[in-house]
């Protein structure tokens, strides 16, 4: 698929066709780096016949919709057991389980396996091309069988497990080894020379609420919505719907930075989009005295997707991580619509110039056009020493760019945060390790959230200015099975992107077209409510 085709189309049309835009096909369904099984023959994934199906419309001048279906109907999948290598946690230290583990595990298990009657296959698994992790064998995973039926896989499973091994069920439709047999595609391009409307990342109104794509977008009249950044979804983690890392709403931050992370820049209403790796300071003031804030409205000590300073057990990056910070001052700002966290520490009540109203426990409310500071530890003692009543408090916010550029906020410009990079001038460049998706010194973190087919949303620009937004369905073993990390970033840069990045994918991959839902979400409940949105909206009438 070109984007060309996408600039040419002025009506709805359907077709369908073989071996359609053939690198862009290849891009969907073939890895850079198939890796070979260790005692059987590789799969020629090159080889594989592919059938697209794709239908083209156009929502409004400059704003195009594809919809399209990759198949390969020679490819086909089953139910397998994997046998697991233990493991033991960097970050946690505690024991755990990887996909894949070494060579001499592998044999030493295989052997194990024949001596108990079964006819395990030891398969080696390669590093996708990543710009930031090694290249060449991962690892070796250990697996029995072919079934048909899921129930036939799980029967042997519990019968291996029985024997003091520990297993786990796989669609070999979420392998990188071969092609997906489905693929189900939604893309829309934006083109803002010739859309009137605007493009916003949205949070719409309460930073502390879940709602579902389509809702929003239903409520804002859109013509088409994603799902955006990663945001908590359990208690014990935070306030669920918060944004676990950088958000900005209307030129106003809603969140902050998960270290250095990607992000959708939405300038002048989507007038201007990039995609950079940001980071946010923010820093208050009172008096000649300062203190650095590391959060903003989320639960004080609380730091999902870690990548703060002074965070434990990691001030990196570190994706469906919960970090603590001892000493931690968080903001609230009147975007967050539910009641303040309570518990140790202490909190400064601003009026809408920084003026402290009020210094005590922490909970209530945030006021209107007002803010709260809550702080625990040495941040709870530096706002009791400083915060006094009537004495104003000032908040200084940065954000930068990896070069060090600032920025700026404006009251039209908004910003959506995921991870991770994808492609970044115009080559695919995937920062996994940096931005915290995967680690290459424990390989049961992060495996089958980057290197197995999942759902998934993606961004990107094209040279052009427009901006790309995707989604693949995924975890549907009668239907479509998703992309890689790796695959997503082919397929984007077949589009045409020069700059592209991951977004929240899973069960939050959504797009909603006229406030309808367009895809099909992986959750067995439906559409998932989400943090915050992208959302294309018409021009307003009139």
């Amino acid at each position: 698929m070109n984007l060309r085709a996408f600039g040419r189309s002025s009506r709805s049309t359907a077709r369908t066709r073989a071996g359609l835009a053939a690198a862009a096909l290849l891009a969907v369904v073939v890895p850079a780096a198939a890796p070979a099984p260790a005692q059987a023959a590789p799969a020629d994934t090159t080889a594989a016949a592919a059938l697209a199906q794709w239908s083209t419309e156009t929502l409004a001048p400059g704003v195009e919709l594809r919809t399209g279906t990759v198949r390969h109907t020679d490819v086909t999948h089953t139910w397998t057991v994997t046998v697991q290598s233990p493991a033991t946690s960097r970050l946690t230290g505690a024991a755990t389980w990887a996909e894949v583990g070494t060579r001499n595990w592998a044999d030493a298990t295989a052997l194990k396996l024949r001596d108990a009657g079964y006819e395990p296959r030891v398969e080696s698994v390669r590093w996708p091309d990543y710009a930031d992790t090694p290249h060449g064998v991962m690892g070796f995973r250990v697996r029995i069988g072919a079934y048909a039926a899921q129930a036939d896989a799980q029967a042997i499973a519990k019968a291996i497990t029985s024997a003091g091994l520990h297993t786990a069920v796989a669609w070999t439709g979420y392998d990188v080894q071969q092609p997906a047999d489905r693929e189900n595609i939604h893309v829309a391009v934006i083109d803002p020379r010739r859309f009137k409307g605007t493009v916003e990342g949205t949070h719409d109104g309460n930073v502390a609420r879940r709602e579902t794509t389509s809702s929003v977008a239903a409520g804002l009249h859109s013509l088409v919505a994603v799902n955006g950044g990663f945001f908590v979804t359990s208690n014990a983690d935070g306030v669920q719907g918060t944004i676990s890392g950088l958000g900005a709403y209307d030129g106003r931050l809603g969140s902050m930075a998960a270290g250095s992370r990607a992000a959708l820049i939405l300038e002048d209403g989507g007038r201007h989009v990039r995609v950079a790796d940001l980071t946010t300071t923010v820093t208050a003031r009172a008096g000649t005295s300062s203190y650095a804030i590391q959060g903003i409205n989320r639960v004080p000590s609380l730091v999902r997707d870690c990548g703060r300073p002074g965070a434990t057990p990691s001030e990196r990056p570190w994706q469906d991580v919960t970090c603590r910070l001892t000493d931690d001052l968080v903001r609230f700002t009147p975007e967050f619509g539910a009641e303040l966290p309570t518990g140790a520490g202490v909190q400064a009540v601003l009026d809408r110039s920084g003026r402290v109203v009020s210094v005590g426990a922490r909970g209530g409310r945030v006021p209107a056009g007002g803010s709260v500071l809550q702080g625990v530890g040495a941040a709870a003692t530096w706002l009791t020493a400083q915060a006094a009543p009537g004495k104003g408090v000032l908040v200084h916010e940065d954000v930068r760019d990896t070069t060090g550029r600032r920025v700026g906020l404006g009251r039209d410009d908004s910003v959506v945060s995921a991870a991770p990079t994808l492609v970044r001038n115009g080559r695919i460049d995937i920062d996994a390790a940096t931005e915290g998706v995967v680690d290459p010194q424990d390989l049961s973190f992060g495996y089958a959230w980057a290197n197995t087919r999942q759902p998934r949303t993606m961004a990107g620009i094209d040279s052009g200015g427009r901006l790309i937004l995707a989604t693949v369905d995924g975890r549907q073993t009668d239907g479509s099975e998703g992309f890689t990390l790796y695959e997503e970033a082919r397929f984007m840069r077949s589009l045409g992107a020069v700059q592209a990045l991951n977004l929240d994918g899973g069960g939050s991959t959504t797009m909603a077209v006229r406030g309808i839902l367009a895809n099909h979400p992986s959750d067995a409940t439906g559409e998932r409510p989400v943090g915050d949105t992208v959302q294309v909206r018409p021009a307003a009438a009139g």
